[in-house]
C-alpha cells in the first residue's frame, strides 16, 4: 500500500498518514491487524527506498516470519497450531 499512495500522492507526512489508515484498514478487514504493517507503510512513503532492493528484502522477511511461526507452532505440542484461522 505504502508504494501505491507513494505513486499516488507523493511524499509528505499527510501521504504517510494515509498509507497507515489504508493499510490498517485493510489489515483489520483481513482480521490480521498488525502495526509493523502499517509502520511498513508509512516507512515506504516518507523514506521511498528503491522498489527493486525493498520489496525482495520485505518477501524474504515476511516468509521467514511466516515459517518461524509455523515451526514453533509445531514443536510444542501444547501450542496452538499456527494459522489457527485464516478468515
Amino acid at each position: 500500500m505504502g508504494y501505491a499512495v507513494l505513486a499516488a500522492a507523493g511524499s509528505s507526512a499527510w501521504a504517510a498518514a494515509v498509507a497507515a489508515g489504508v493499510t490498517l484498514a485493510l489489515n483489520m478487514l483481513a482480521r490480521t491487524p498488525h502495526s509493523p504493517a502499517v509502520a511498513t507503510a508509512v516507512i515506504i512513503v516518507l523514506q521511498t527506498p528503491a522498489p527493486g532492493r525493498f520489496i525482495p528484502l520485505l518477501l524474504g522477511s515476511a516468509v521467514l516470519l511466516v515459517l518461524t511461526g509455523y515451526a514453533a507452532s509445531r514443536v510444542r505440542r501444547t501450542a496452538p497450531k499456527y494459522p489457527l484461522y485464516w478468515w
